[in-house]
């Protein structure tokens, strides 16, 4: 039985999670994280992609990005991580794959739902216990957002603009969405959705790409928005 196609439209933010091989390290020191966000910085201006947040874990990978093309996300990945793998192998003197098959991912509704998003990725290495803050990891978006740092890759989404008009105001905002944890619900409906190639959104957004696919993803509803 063939695969589903994952759902991709232009333009709507599209969170990809990119496991190593048996979970096992993609990174494993300070330049390999910079080479692997040169890499992306190049891919990302080829293939016509908006990232708006990342991180980068010593064994896996998130995104969310907007495609301004359906083929760029599977373009970009692939180009990323090949050349990537190619690079790793060189260095560490090793052979055969480094990533887990194919990426995992899912559309993101243009609602609290892409903020609770960016959240739960940006505050992944607080839930792997390797920091205690997520402006204390240096492999994330979350110093872009929270504290104005410059970022070669990094475009802010607008509904993350619209938190405040004011820069400081914005900033100060969005630190204080990261004061709790998130609750494991919403974690549990961020992991289905990536790892079903589903969506994240709510019960309209949910319907809207049923009808565009023909594919039924109202299982996948998030339900009422986060916040």
């Amino acid at each position: 039985m063939s695969r589903y196609r994952r759902p991709v439209f232009a333009n709507v933010p599209l969170h990809i999670v990119q496991r190593g091989n048996n979970r096992n390290p993609c990174f494993f020191c300070k330049g390999d994280y910079q080479v692997f966000l040169g890499m992306m910085e190049d891919a990302l201006a080829e293939f016509d992609c908006t990232l708006h947040a990342y991180v980068l874990m010593p064994n896996h990978v998130h995104l969310l990005a907007s495609p301004v093309d359906t083929t760029a996300p599977a373009s970009l990945m692939q180009r990323v991580g090949q050349r990537y793998t190619q690079y790793v192998n060189r260095r560490y003197r090793r052979y055969g794959t480094l990533w887990q098959g194919r990426y995992h991912s899912s559309l993101v509704d243009n609602e609290g739902y892409f903020l609770t998003c960016q959240r739960y990725i940006e505050l992944n290495p607080v839930r792997a216990g390797i920091v205690a803050h997520p402006v204390d990891y240096d492999w994330s978006s979350y110093r872009v957002h929270a504290h104005g740092e410059q970022s070669d890759i990094v475009v802010p989404h607008d509904l993350y603009h619209a938190i405040d008009a004011e820069k400081r105001a914005r900033e100060s905002s969005y630190r204080a969405l990261f004061a709790q944890a998130l609750p494991e619900p919403l974690l549990d409906q961020v992991r289905q959705a990536t790892q079903s190639n589903g969506i994240y959104g709510s019960a309209q957004f949910s319907e809207q790409i049923s009808v565009a696919l023909g594919r039924d993803f109202s299982r996948q509803t998030a339900g009422r928005r986060p916040f």
